[in-house]
């Protein structure tokens, strides 16, 4: 993991390289206030002061020199990691009066050194570049912001032979031991007697990949309970409905709900909020074998609702079902859950934007909200009651995947909802846990998509000003 303290830390006054931020409607004012030899190499750089642009500048002495850069109109946390990017090695502070102290974009600063390079024989240097803040205060929740982002994709990244539903619990015990947490794990007979659709989904796996519930608890029993859930599929081949293997190329990160749920779950313990924290993640491997579920089979609950299946990759929605229930059985004030659930909410949304889907409208607005604060975006779909229709069933309650096709995402927010208590706030994040292509602070890989939304929500809920 990378040393993020060390990237971030006080301003006491020593020698740095000053980083001065420039607007682009500003940017002929504030040339006009330079000096010639600027100027012209303003000119000669083509310096637009658009966000990611950097103009270096010559000091008064020999090996001094200062930099210049592109002011968003909307400060975020991504605006200065294309700088960062960009400066060698070395100390740096960034001039201004607090605002452009750069709190929150020193949590894109931070991620700009990141990289996950586990398999890399020569992995590439990354030079460190610390900034200097006046915002003490602020150093450690942006140290531990980074840390979560970063946990999350290094999760994901980690290829399935590597990251099993093993592996998976002994990060998450890593976890609870840092907080003093108490940690269980429920597999074999008992998993097959308690949750019986999590043992189903991962049953075809081999031995040492067995499903098991991953829980942690941590807190003072006397403060609000919630309830964390995380899709923990370790690797989803589909199942006897098998995917072409165009789509199995990334599904080492189907358990990115479950990543981004023990993140949120490091954020809480750490940040000590008041509340009785419950995390659940279902950790299985949906294989091919022999004694895989199929079909047209129908499994028992731990609810007691009985479900068809109509396909075997929708597996997610079973093993979270599961989940639910245990995790409704203790009465918490809310349950969040996180889970790359569906192609369907790509098709919508895209690979950037989370769905979110709430049966309870003050939640889904504080997690808007809080969202858009942090630059951590969210998109709020319906929880429409009239597709339920389209998962019945003729044979069982419910069907896991219907026909027809149309509205996935919904239709698996609605299977999901089955499980969850009618006087519990709820709210599921269908998230895509994965970019594409690189961009400033943000490798193509595994990410942290709806994780900040989320924690900055708690946070607002649960610390009082």
């Amino acid at each position: 993991m990378t040393d993020f303290a060390s990237l971030l830390l006080p301003d006491r006054g020593e020698p740095a390289h000053r980083l001065t931020p420039v607007a682009a409607d500003s940017l002929e004012a504030w040339l006009k206030d330079q000096p010639a030899q600027v100027r012209a190499l303003a000119d000669a750089g083509r310096f637009k002061a658009k966000p990611g642009d950097l103009l270096i500048l010559p000091g008064r002495k020999d090996g001094e020199w200062s930099a210049a850069f592109g002011k968003a109109k909307v400060p975020g946390p991504w605006d200065i990691a294309a700088v960062a990017q960009k400066l060698p090695a070395g100390t740096y502070r960034i001039d201004g009066d607090g605002e452009d102290d750069h709190l929150p974009g020193a949590l894109g600063w931070l991620l700009a050194h990141h990289r996950f390079d586990r398999y890399l024989a020569k992995p590439d240097p990354i030079p460190a570049r610390v900034l200097l803040t006046k915002d003490a205060a602020a150093i450690a929740p942006t140290v531990a912001l980074a840390e979560a982002v970063a946990l999350v994709r290094d999760l994901i990244d980690t290829p399935a032979a590597d990251m099993g539903p093993a592996e998976l619990a002994d990060a998450a015990e890593a976890v609870a031991k840092v907080h003093g947490a108490e940690f269980r794990v429920t597999r074999g007979d008992a998993l097959d007697q308690g949750y019986p659709m999590i043992a189903a989904v991962g049953r075809a796996a081999v031995r040492e990949r067995a499903p098991r519930l991953i829980e942690i608890e941590w807190g003072d029993p006397a403060h609000p309970r919630i309830a964390i859930v995380g899709k923990g599929v370790c690797f989803d081949s589909g199942g006897l409905d098998i995917k072409p293997s165009s789509a199995m190329l990334l599904m080492k990160k189907d358990m990115g709900g479950a990543a981004h749920a023990l993140a949120l779950a490091g954020l809480v313990m750490g940040a000590r909020l008041p509340v009785r924290l419950h995390l659940l993640i279902p950790a299985v491997e949906n294989a091919v074998a022999g004694d895989a579920f199929r079909p047209g089979d129908i499994l028992r609950s731990r609810k007691g609702i009985s479900v068809e299946i109509g396909n075997t990759d929708a597996e997610g929605r079973l093993v979270l079902g599961d989940a639910l229930a245990r995790a409704g059985e203790d009465k918490p004030v809310l349950i969040l859950d996180f889970a790359t659930l569906t192609g369907a909410a790509r098709v919508a949304l895209g690979p950037d934007l989370p769905a979110l889907f709430a049966n309870d409208d003050a939640l889904a607005a504080d997690l808007l909200a809080a969202a858009t604060a942090v630059s951590d975006p969210l998109w709020r779909m319906p929880l429409w009651a009239d597709y339920a229709e389209m998962i019945k069933s003729t044979t069982a309650d419910i069907n896991n995947a219907g026909e027809g096709g149309m509205a996935g995402a919904v239709t698996a927010a609605l299977f999901l909802q089955r499980f969850v208590p009618d006087a519990t706030p709820w709210a599921h994040l269908d998230t895509f846990a994965w970019r594409p292509s690189a961009k400033p602070g943000r490798p193509k890989g595994g990410e942290a998509l709806g994780l900040r939304a989320a924690f900055a929500m708690l946070r607002a809920r649960f610390v009082t000003p």
